[in-house]
């Protein structure tokens, strides 16, 4: 009787462990996911001293600040661009400098609680975010169809819901895009019931079959982060007009050093040849 007693204590003691394991990373999640710099210096110091800060109001009262730089061409969009999970909008520079050096307008937005904005994470805070920023471009004169969504990480969970949202986008650039945070989450706390943990769920897959816009996917296969299997699983299911570009050596941060501006800027330039988007078509790009 005494052994099975102690073997239940055992048992009862690493199910209380486990669920207090539970309950505080169900308490916690978003401080595991979102990763907020908010010391963000001036355009300037960043070298994008041609770039506005611009304010813009959200459905639920918060006035966010970005950085944007209208079209030097007019025929050429603009790019709205959501970043990943980490820092602020000063340290993708590198990402607008070459398309406004090519007469692109951009706009870095910056989200709420990210670069000194006011505001808590969530995803559908974000969308809110995302939408205030393609409304202020409209009253710019900047209408969905002179616009490409960009998308960088977690970025894209945010660039494929409002291409749900706004079919009449010129195109959708996704950056290591991944599946669904339900699918990362299982990845790293395989331990764990994360579908019925998770509150910000991003589920690309689910969207992304039925979106229309032309579609660039960009990803690596060295990416050690949302590995490679992701983006290719939303490329499968996207519908047409669509296009991947492979990097062989890229991994997560690193695409730009392997020419991704450069597949970007030629995917802009010819959205309206048929050529270019021909169907099925994945490239492996070259290093």
């Amino acid at each position: 009787m005494k052994k099975n007693k102690k073997v239940m204590d055992f048992l009862v003691a690493c199910f209380i462990a486990y669920a207090v394991i539970v309950l505080t990373l169900y308490i916690a999640q978003r401080s595991l996911i979102y990763f907020p710099d908010n010391n963000l210096s001036p355009p300037s110091f960043f070298g994008l001293a041609d770039m506005n800060v611009i304010g813009v109001r959200t459905s639920d009262g918060l006035t966010l600040k970005g950085w944007y730089k209208a079209s030097a061409d007019p025929e050429k969009p603009v790019i709205l661009m959501f970043h990943g999970n980490a820092g602020h909008i000063g340290i993708r520079n590198f990402k607008a400098r070459p398309f406004l050096d090519t007469g692109y307008g951009f706009l870095l937005a910056e989200y709420r609680a990210y670069g000194g904005n006011p505001g808590q994470t969530s995803e559908q805070g974000f969308y809110r975010d995302a939408r205030a920023y393609i409304e202020w471009l409209r009253a710019q004169g900047v209408e969905p169809k002179d616009i490409v969504l960009y998308g960088e990480s977690l970025g894209t969970g945010v660039v494929v819901q409002m291409a749900v949202e706004y079919p009449d986008m010129k195109a959708i650039v996704l950056e290591t895009p991944f599946t669904s945070f339900v699918d990362l989450g299982k990845r790293l706390y395989f331990f764990l019931p994360v579908s019925l943990m998770m509150r910000d769920r991003y589920d690309n897959l689910a969207k992304i079959r039925n979106i229309k816009t032309p579609l660039l996917v960009l990803h690596g296969t060295a990416d050690m982060v949302v590995p490679y299997r992701y983006g290719k699983a939303l490329f499968d299911v996207a519908p047409e007009p669509r296009r991947m570009e492979t990097f062989p050596a890229g991994g997560h941060n690193d695409l730009y050093a392997h020419d991704a501006d450069g597949r970007i800027l030629r995917f802009l330039e010819g959205l309206d040849k048929q050529f270019y988007l021909r169907h099925n078509e994945s490239i492996t790009g070259g290093e």
